[in-house]
């Protein structure tokens, strides 16, 4: 089922359940969830003020529905979008599962974001003021380096957009901030410094980029659609995966084109995507269903339990059994 929404509608949705709201960090007022409205789904969104200017937003939450929002021109900050599982698209960026979008600031054009089928949401949103941003690259002249100067424009000029591939540096970040064990003043200080440190590897791309070192991902409407859609042949057959060349062929590609474009799209090769893509599906399973690791090894496709055990420990810090202790004892 889809559900159409205008962004007034939604706010108003969120501010109907401003009451639920906590702080979760009893040390820190400025640290507060706000519940997922329950006619929408289930989860919540975290919003953490670092310093005026400089905020973060943590959305982990499961749709009920495919939702489009609807939402008018706009102004902007700067917002660093990172995708760690779910998808949205909207009129310029299609971000999926281990992907971020960079918009700059200045006016955010009508459109519509798309949840794409994606139930599950779990996404990182780092929003700089300009100002702030400014004083971090400006010169002392107060001028921006030409590699940056895209990025803040003027409150009536269209923002700068671009989507690009989730570096393992960046994901090893974005769980540090996830999984913070701090509280108060040195929770504050280490997110921010983890924060920046993104934004700075995000920054480092457009410098790439702005030398001719790396190229923006910039594939035809076409062929993007067709690496889409392998992944989604892909994901479709998680317990027993296709080979590369009939997944090629699936997708309506030789297999040389799928090897190459699938890594500068997801920035991992397929069988990577897939075997990351799995230890992100196991880890839901034993955070929302009542099911041993045993279990949930199978549903995921791996045959190897002690294979299985051993790649989820690399990845999140704890073997499966350990984590679902935690997770339930957290509860």
């Amino acid at each position: 089922m889809k559900i159409t929404i205008p962004l007034e509608g939604f706010d108003d949705l969120h501010d109907e359940t401003v009451e639920q709201c906590y702080q979760l960090d009893p040390d820190d007022e400025l640290d507060m969830v706000h519940p997922t409205p329950m006619l929408l789904g289930d989860g919540y969104s975290r919003t953490i003020i670092l310093r005026e200017g400089l905020e973060l937003w943590i959305d982990n939450f499961r749709w009920h529905n495919r939702l489009l929002i609807t939402r008018p021109e706009r102004e902007s900050w700067l917002d660093f979008h990172f995708h760690l599982c779910g998808q949205h698209k909207d009129k310029y960026t299609e971000v999926g599962d281990n992907q971020y979008a960079l918009y700059g600031s200045g006016i955010a054009p009508k459109d519509i974001i798309d949840s794409v089928d994606s139930h599950y949401i779990l996404e990182i949103t780092i929003s700089i003021q300009p100002q702030v941003l400014h004083s971090f690259i400006g010169n002392f002249q107060g001028q921006l380096p030409a590699q940056f100067s895209h990025l803040i424009r003027q409150p009536d000029q269209e923002h700068y957009t671009r989507c690009a591939s989730i570096t393992p540096m960046m994901e090893r970040m974005l769980w540090q901030i996830l999984r913070c064990p701090y509280q108060g003043i040195t929770k504050r200080m280490c997110l921010q410094g983890k924060v920046l440190e993104v934004v700075a590897l995000v920054l480092e791309q457009e410098t790439e980029i702005y030398k001719g070192r790396i190229q923006a991902i910039n594939l035809e409407p076409e062929r993007r659609d067709r690496i889409y859609h392998a992944r989604e042949i892909l994901l479709q057959n998680l317990a027993h995966p296709l080979s590369l060349g009939e997944l090629a062929r699936q997708a309506g590609l030789n297999e040389c084109t799928l090897k190459r474009e699938f890594r500068q799209v997801f920035g991992k090769t397929v069988f990577s995507y897939l075997h990351d893509y799995r230890l992100e599906q196991a880890r839901q399973l034993l955070e929302t269903e009542d099911i041993n690791t045993t279990e949930v090894s199978r549903l995921v496709g791996f045959a190897n339990r002690g294979y299985f055990a051993a790649a989820f420990r690399d990845k999140f810090g704890l073997n499966p059994k350990e984590y679902k202790k935690q997770r339930k004892n957290s509860v």
